[in-house]
């Protein structure tokens, strides 16, 4: 069980970031990545309210990143 809740701490922010670096969008990165979430939760990998908050804290931590790491990179070119 705490493998799951360290999951969920670490990679939705992390897919974000790197959906973000794919695209160059924050916001394409953070809908792709709810859409892997909401498959996980279709398919019953996600089954408690405390790992969804997990989840939503670390997408949210994570778009924060990547609106960062987008803006640092528009600013230099």
């Amino acid at each position: 069980m705490i493998i799951k809740y360290l999951s969920a701490l670490f990679l939705p922010c992390l897919l974000v970031l790197l959906f973000t670096r794919v695209t160059y969008h924050h916001v394409i990165g953070l809908i792709l990545t709810v859409a892997l979430i909401a498959a996980s939760v279709y398919k019953g990998y996600t089954n408690s309210l405390g790992l969804i908050v997990v989840d939503a804290f670390s997408l949210t931590l994570g778009f924060w990143f990547a609106k960062r790491m987008i803006a640092k990179i528009r600013k230099s070119a």
